[in-house]
């Protein structure tokens, strides 16, 4: 792949005065031949295959840093989803394996893994089931350990019974870590049709279709893309989408030289490249703040949806056209807590819970890093999910739920998560009852434009 030196300089300016930056290079890692009846010598075969796989993954990074001058913000790995590793013990706390899987992170220096995971979008196992209900321990007491659940899937529609069990472990994760803010359900996300390839948290895991090991990497540019609408103000849509779309070519390029290196200095496949508009509480790093630039006064004022969906779309194009490795999820991400636009928007009242759901029918994934009512119900969170998961089923997209119910803390105010996490103001949610339709559990039936054979 051959660069122009005007290529080259454009890349330069973005990184220097633009916020670019490869967010993340994950290795994704089979662990199912790990399997075994003792959860002991399980776990050993585990420690013993991450670090003999992984092992240069943090090193690999920081030379490429060096070399090429691209900031890589974050080194991580994906398994198997822990929920089929574990199932063929007799255990029944699959927090060890949490615990294997945090120790090796800080023995790699990788800042997350992900994968304590199950996959439950028809119904759950014996072993799905023991993963489930070992979250909130499992959360509590490790710092780099990502969890996700899928509950719903275009074809196989939604698991009621397990949207209701996520609302109560929902709950519980965030009493068990309420000295941080119910930090452990920020590490901690539902989906609907979650990708297998996915290399952001805290929804990564090495889905069971994929090779032995692969590397995949997600570019984020929210900073740069927002400087491409400068360029383009009073000028008409379509002008502004071409705008956006050879932005998103620009860094799809720099993601795609940086991952397939990463791979081939670590000798594995490259997988895929996750474009993606993935904010951080830095100002000048805000999807928010694209969406003010292309008009609106604040986040989530009227013509907010069709914003998104345009910028989305032109991501998604733009990613297509530079690379065939596209994926992941690739487009924008709207969390609130990750992204200073949003939290003032918050703040000045423009955004609220149900225009943020209308927001995710045309965005990359769901309702993300919200801060809600301590005393919110298990059942009203359940109805949260189950609202986001109908969204994806219908449309055939990824959509996903990772709501924070912050102990001991009510509407208005300030939860603190620190970091790339950041801090939020604590959204008000409805207080209607949907206790009776959750307690119905069952399934709800795919649509029927799933069947397409």
């Amino acid at each position: 792949m051959m660069f122009s030196p005007v290529e080259i300089q454009e890349t330069v300016d973005m990184f220097m005065r633009h916020k670019l930056d490869v967010r993340a290079i994950t290795m994704g890692i089979s662990l199912r031949d790990c399997a075994g009846p003792s959860g002991e010598a399980s776990r050993s075969r585990i420690r013993e295959k991450l670090l003999r796989t992984a092992g240069r993954l943090v090193s690999v990074g920081r030379e490429i840093e060096a070399e090429f001058g691209v900031p890589i913000i974050n080194k991580r790995i994906s398994v198997t989803p822990i929920s089929l590793v574990a199932e063929s013990s007799d255990e029944t706390d699959f927090t060890p394996w949490a615990k294997t899987l945090d120790e090796v992170a800080v023995e790699l220096g990788v800042d997350f893994v992900g994968g304590f995971s199950a996959l439950v979008q028809k119904g759950m196992t014996s072993g799905d089931r023991r993963l489930i209900n070992s979250i909130p321990r499992a959360l509590a007491e490790t710092n780099r350990v990502c969890a996700s659940i899928n509950l719903g899937t275009t074809k196989n529609g939604i698991n009621m019974d397990a949207v209701k069990l996520m609302g109560q472990i929902i709950r519980e994760t965030a009493a068990a870590t309420s000295d941080r803010d119910g930090l452990g359900c920020a590490k901690l996300v539902v989906f609907c049709n979650a990708p297998e390839d996915n290399p952001f948290m805290a929804g990564a895991f090495h889905g069971v279709g994929e090779g032995e090991t692969v590397l995949s990497v997600g570019v984020s540019g929210p900073g740069v893309v927002k400087a491409a609408c400068e360029q383009y103000r009073g000028q008409p849509l379509d002008v502004l989408a071409d705008g956006i779309k050879k932005t998103a070519f620009k860094i799809t390029r720099m993601g795609l030289l940086v991952g397939q290196e990463a791979a081939r200095r670590l000798e594995v496949p490259f997988g895929i490249l996750d474009l993606s508009l993935a904010p951080t509480p830095a100002v000048g790093d805000s999807v928010a703040r694209i969406l003010e630039e292309m008009g609106l006064e604040s986040a989530g004022a009227p013509g907010t949806t069709a914003a998104l969906a345009m910028l989305t779309d032109m991501v998604k194009k733009g990613g297509v056209m530079a690379s065939t490795n596209v994926g992941g999820l690739s487009g924008a991400f709207i969390p609130v807590s990750e992204d200073e636009g949003m939290v003032a928007a918050v703040r000045a009242g423009s955004i609220n819970l149900e225009k943020l759901e209308a927001m995710t029918c045309v965005c990359s994934v769901g309702l993300d890093m919200i801060a809600i009512p301590g005393d919110t119900t298990a059942e009203t969170i359940s109805g949260i999910i189950a609202d986001e998961l109908a969204i994806g089923m219908v449309n055939n997209k990824t959509t996903a739920v990772r709501v924070i119910p912050v102990p001991g803390k009510a509407a208005g105010e300030w939860a603190e998560f620190g970091g790339l996490l950041g801090g939020a103001p604590i959204m008000p949610v409805n207080t209607f009852s949907c206790a009776d339709f959750i307690n119905r559990g069952g399934r709800i039936p795919a649509p029927i434009h799933s069947f397409r054979n």
